[in-house]
């Protein structure tokens, strides 16, 4: 069973925020603002911010620079994982990844059917990893971003939670590039 080991230290991840949204401002940001103040109680540390418009090119231009910086560990992304024309977030985050965790998806889909039922089945939220960051496209609404940082991230983001977490392997992320 999962838990929280009071033996080890809290180590500060730092995390991206970005919006996708053809419509809001960051004056308007709910979900970004919801995912920024959960991270930030939890003790980590906002490294950016910024909203982009629903383009697929935009979106991954984005991700890719965010991925480069060395001073971001964990990008998430909210908005443009539905069904719909305009949303294009979840490919624009494929383009990046250089690994897709598979089980993020399916474990967000679990979460979201206690909440909401069978309308879980409409997101497409996804994981990926890329240059030793992990990224995370998350549902635009507020309710669905809450879910995913509370039942999912903010136990995975946390290096004290047993069996194992995303921040005790960030250092072997990208060793397949230190073996050549």
């Amino acid at each position: 069973m999962s838990r929280i080991d009071d033996s080890r230290d809290f180590i500060a991840v730092r995390i991206a925020v970005l919006t996708v949204s053809d419509t809001r401002s960051l004056a308007e940001d709910r979900s970004g603002d919801t995912l920024v103040q959960r991270l930030t109680d939890a003790g980590h540390i906002l490294a950016a911010r910024d909203i982009c418009t629903d383009d697929r090119a935009l979106i991954a231009e984005r991700l890719r620079a965010w991925v480069a910086d060395p001073q971001i560990d964990v990008i998430l992304s909210t908005g443009g994982t539905g069904l719909t024309g305009r949303d294009v977030t979840v490919e624009a985050h494929r383009d990046v990844y250089e690994k897709e965790i598979d089980a993020f998806g399916t474990v967000f889909t679990i979460v979201s059917m206690q909440k909401i039922g069978t309308s879980a089945v409409q997101s497409r939220a996804t994981g990926g990893v890329a240059g030793g960051t992990y990224l995370f496209a998350l549902p635009g609404s507020t309710g669905a971003c809450k879910d995913a940082w509370d039942e999912i991230l903010s136990l995975q983001l946390d290096y004290r939670h047993r069996p194992c977490n995303f921040v005790e392997i960030f250092p072997r992320l990208d060793e397949h590039k230190r073996r050549k």
